[in-house]
This record gives structure tokens, C-alpha cells and sequence, in this order.
């Protein structure tokens, strides 16, 4: 049987991040208050801490659009060595089979 997952909004999140800090940053505490897991509440906290929860002071949507565009061009860069790889191995094979 499936667990019916919660949404929860944005202003919902920034205020969860504010009763963290009014507890001195104790997370399990502030769970059982707001009746949330405390995994998903320490998700809020570390992206809140890292400037990623939209609704928080530090968010800065600059700094998830160079996110994002970070891990765009990691994936590229792995493809682009995956092929690099794929070629360098199939010159090999037919510079062998040509001798």
C-alpha cells in the first residue's frame, strides 16, 4: 500500500525554516511540532543552509540557475568523454584490422 505524499508550499517551507531556527536549529523537535518527517524537514534545512528553498533569505535563483547549468554540462562532459572513448577504441580496432 502506497503512502499518499504530501505536498507542502513554499511559504510552508520558509516557515518551517524559521521554527528550526527559533529551536536552535533542532530539526526533530520542530518535526513533531509541525507533524512532518524529519527527513523531509532536514531537506528544507540543508537546501534553505545551502540557498537552494525558494521562500528563504538566502535563496538566490541566480545560484539555482548556475546549478542547474552546472549539472547540464557535467552530463555533457560525460557524454562527450564516453564518446571520446568510443572512438578512440573503434581507430584502434580498425588501424589493427587494416594491417
Amino acid at each position: 500500500m502506497r503512502k499518499k505524499q504530501n505536498f507542502y508550499t513554499s511559504e510552508f517551507k520558509a516557515e518551517a525554516i524559521k521554527v528550526i531556527e527559533e529551536n536552535k536549529g533542532n530539526v526533530s523537535e520542530t518535526a513533531r511540532q509541525l507533524g512532518i518527517s524529519m527527513q523531509t524537514l532536514s531537506n528544507w534545512y540543508n537546501k534553505a543552509k545551502s540557498g537552494t528553498l525558494v521562500g528563504t533569505q538566502q535563496y538566490s535563483p541566480d545560484l539555482v540557475a548556475l546549478l542547474e547549468e552546472n549539472k547540464k554540462l557535467k552530463q555533457q562532459l560525460k557524454n562527450a568523454e564516453m564518446e571520446k572513448a568510443f572512438l578512440k577504441k573503434a581507430a584502434a580496432y580498425f588501424a589493427k584490422e587494416s594491417q
